[in-house]
């Protein structure tokens, strides 16, 4: 599989992978091995910053992983925007999975404050990957700032719902028309889910509530991989067209007849 490419650097896989809600660290970081993920997101919240060895962080190698901190927690655009000044200022990386999420319960992303986190940060030298709806025009907004990625969910964070509206992510991917990748974030609950997006043309997945809460997280983190390189496959070589009528398979001329 070809590589992904996000602000000049160079990643092998097209999966990555979020580290909350496993049962323990131990079935966090034999899940990230067993996915063969390059990038792990980390929510700076959940980051002891003055006593590492006792973190999350402890169980991650960050000799293999490319550490993506996010924004999680974070209910507004200065929450957001001050939580990444502090992950860099902890020397954790100059890049962030922005997520600014209101505290209404929904878990669905405020674009305008999105936009306007985005916005600052970029301004401030972050590489910015921003979490957003499955709506054209914020991840328009979003493009025009200088983000890094653009992250549509596909369906709520933990639902595991899938893609219920793939036109609209399909809508996305035209839109941004390879200028930078896009990456399906949120509400995969299945490797067909991933296999999905990946065939609508996303250059890449973020998987996390799927692998950590299966009854075998290390066997679906596999699965998950799989998926994606199925998926990847699948869009570079061509799916047929979807027809109204049936179409044999064998050729109709030539046949035997009495």
């Amino acid at each position: 599989m070809e590589p992904l490419t996000i602000a000049g650097r160079t990643f092998r896989s097209r999966l990555m992978v979020g580290t909350g809600k496993y049962n323990t660290f131990i079935d966090m970081r034999d899940a990230l091995d067993a996915s063969g993920t390059e990038i792990v997101t980390v929510a700076v919240r959940r980051v002891n910053l003055d006593e590492r060895e006792e973190s999350l962080l402890s169980y991650i190698d960050l000799d293999k992983y490319f550490l993506l901190p996010n924004t999680a927690g974070c209910h507004t655009a200065e929450q957001a925007v001050r939580t990444a000044r502090l992950a860099r200022a902890a020397g954790l990386s100059n890049w962030v999975k922005l997520e600014v999420i209101p505290d209404d319960g929904t878990l669905l992303p405020d674009p305008v404050a999105t936009v306007e986190a985005a916005q600052q940060l970029v301004k401030e030298g972050f590489v910015v990957l921003p979490y957003t709806t499955d709506d054209h025009t914020v991840a328009k907004r979003l493009l025009d700032v200088g983000c890094a990625t653009i992250m549509p969910f596909g369906s709520a964070i933990g639902t595991g719902q899938g893609l219920p509206n793939p036109e609209r992510l399909k809508r996305i991917i035209e839109l941004v028309n390879g200028r930078v990748p896009v990456v399906i974030d949120a509400g995969i609950g299945a490797p067909s889910d991933v296999s999905l997006a990946m065939e609508l043309g996303a250059d890449a997945v973020l998987v996390n509530t799927a692998i950590a809460k299966a009854n075998d997280p290390v066997e679906m983190a596999k699965a998950m991989s799989l998926g994606v390189e199925a998926g990847r496959l699948a869009y570079l070589s061509g799916r047929i067209p979807r027809n109204e009528v049936a179409s044999p398979s064998s050729p109709q001329s030539g046949l035997i007849t009495n």
